[in-house]
């Protein structure tokens, strides 16, 4: 038995997943939230908001990420970064997932990857919880209703979290799997509830098939000047940098918060929604995200709730700090229409510097970008990957290396070319740690990160002072309109100097230890900034 909308030449029946109970072809926003409500996978919240937690795992599992190796992926993988399985235990668990989906009801979702059209790629999502449909649905761009009657899925996905994998059997890590076959065109996710993984294995996927087409994936938000998408700004950085709070900027319109490819012809959001953390989520720093956390089929996940009022805690970190919501981005209401902007005339790099060395804002020169989109230093944050509980620094390359299927080099190259090609001003941006390290200094004023990049995009930065900072070589601003001058001399905020200094040197050498790796593949003028 099925409901709803679908391609009648492409049932999940015609794609082998067959002895399945009722199928739900593409339900709208009122029929998820209806059924979720009914099989008890959350709580109708303030306004429509649908209330989950994820259990068990309340973060990514990158470590039990699988690619398949063939003789299509085995030259073109990043091995060192992708866990290989062999098809044969590909073959294993799709059979034994078919098995486990025998008489269970079941959510499709036909949707789009990629707000152009020339680029995108159609995908279809099945899934065993209700809210998992409505996630996708807000987080991937929904065709028209005529364009299901034809749609054909270039990728397939099939997500059981009550499924678990043998590790023996299934050539994996665990009894959670993330397998994704290139070949067979399908990635099997079983073992967790956390929705992220749908988002981020469609984002994958883009990783590793756009670069064939000449296109940049970029781990990024996106947005440009209000009536002028020509004028755009892409915004690199992992989870918890601030690319979703930056980028959701007033007097500006937002393209995406998080994954965009940047084509001949500019730049493109691959979703059509915002995954966005809620920690500390304010009214008065981010009114516009807040907004969405009360409206009608938002996916409000891990976060604590009176159970009267049902009035979120968005300080209660006790489920997970990794707590967020999930919306379509027209809930944004400066989101732009189309998900398409100009190529970029800003390329910021942020970082969260948990040493509290790095200045707020830095200009860097074209080789200096390259060296750090490839160092990719940042810190990871509590509850964005399981078994995060405080701020580590780690450095990911290319600001996403977790979501990277080939060599990093690829991506830099690519960057690198398109930067050439179409120019573009790059800055470095520090929303992490000032006035000391994590556990002494303080969280960089988001007020004082939202001036510095004001002055950036409108031009105007690049009209100040600049002095060489003595440890990285890059241009760092003297003075700023709007922010204190001693908050941009890194240095100063500590109370002693000789300390910053120590840190500063650590930091240093812990760049130089990583980009080794990058040596033997770069051009001498990167070359030169990481010699120094």
């Amino acid at each position: 038995m099925s409901t709803g909308r679908v391609n009648p030449s492409l049932t999940l029946d015609a794609q082998g997943l067959t002895g399945l109970g009722t199928v739900h072809y593409n339900l709208a926003e009122p029929a998820l939230v209806e059924a979720a409500i009914e099989r008890r996978e959350g709580t109708l919240g303030l306004g429509g908001a649908l209330l989950v937690e994820t259990g068990k795992f309340t973060g990514r599992s990158p470590k039990d990420k699988h690619v398949v190796r063939t003789e299509t992926t085995a030259d073109t993988i990043w091995w060192d970064n992708n866990a290989a399985m062999s098809p044969e235990g590909f073959d294993a668990l799709h059979a034994d997932m078919l098995d486990y989906m025998q008489g269970r009801e079941m959510f499709v979702q036909d949707l789009f990857a990629g707000a152009d059209p020339a680029l995108r790629l159609d995908v279809r999502m099945v899934t065993e919880l209700a809210w998992h449909g409505l996630f996708i649905r807000h987080l991937l761009r929904r065709p028209d209703p005529s364009e299901l009657d034809t749609f054909e899925p270039g990728f397939t996905i099939v997500n059981c979290p009550g499924f678990k994998a043998d590790p023996a059997k299934h050539d994996c890590r665990s009894e959670t799997v993330i397998a994704l076959n290139f070949d067979r065109k399908m990635i099997l996710i079983g073992g967790t509830e956390y929705s992220g993984e749908n988002k981020k294995s469609v984002f994958t996927l883009l990783n590793y098939l756009l670069p064939e087409k000449g296109v940049m994936p970029m781990h990024c938000s996106a947005n440009h000047a209000s009536g002028n998408p020509v004028d755009a700004a892409v915004f690199f950085g992992l989870s918890g940098t601030g690319k979703t709070t930056l980028s959701a900027d007033p007097d500006r319109t937002l393209i995406g918060d998080d994954e965009h490819g940047w084509s001949d012809r500019g730049t493109f959001n691959f979703e059509g929604g915002c995954y966005a953390k809620t920690i500390s989520l304010s009214p008065e720093a981010e009114p516009e995200i807040f907004r969405t956390t009360s409206m009608f089929g938002t996916v409000i996940e891990n976060m604590v709730f009176d159970p009267e009022t049902l009035a979120l805690d968005f300080e209660d970190d006790s489920l997970t700090a990794n707590m967020r919501c999930a919306y379509p981005l027209d809930y944004i209401t400066n989101a732009s229409e189309t998900g398409l902007g100009g190529h970029p005339k800003n390329i910021i790099m942020l970082t969260c510097d948990a040493f509290g060395v790095l200045p707020p804002i830095a200009r860097l020169t074209p080789a200096q970008a390259m060296y750090h989109f490839l160092s990719g230093f940042t810190s990871k944050v509590a509850g964005t990957e399981r078994g995060v509980t405080e701020p580590e620094p780690t450095f990911s390359t290319c600001f996403g290396a977790p979501f990277m299927p080939r060599r990093p080099e690829v991506y830099g190259e690519l960057l690198r070319g398109k930067i050439a090609e179409h120019g573009a001003t790059c800055w470095l941006v520090n929303t992490g740690w000032t006035g000391g390290a994590y556990g002494t200094g303080s969280r960089m004023p988001i007020k004082a990160t939202r001036a510095l990049l004001t002055a950036a995009l409108d031009g105007s930065l690049n009209d100040s002072d600049f002095r060489k900072d003595s440890n990285f070589g890059f241009q760092v601003p003297v003075s700023v309109r709007g922010v204190d001058d001693g908050l941009l001399d890194p240095r100063s905020t500590w109370d002693d100097p000789a300390a910053y200094d120590a840190q500063a040197s650590k930091l240093v050498d812990m760049f130089a230890e990583n980009f080794e790796q990058y040596l033997a593949h770069i051009d001498d003028d990167v070359k030169a900034v990481a010699i120094g």
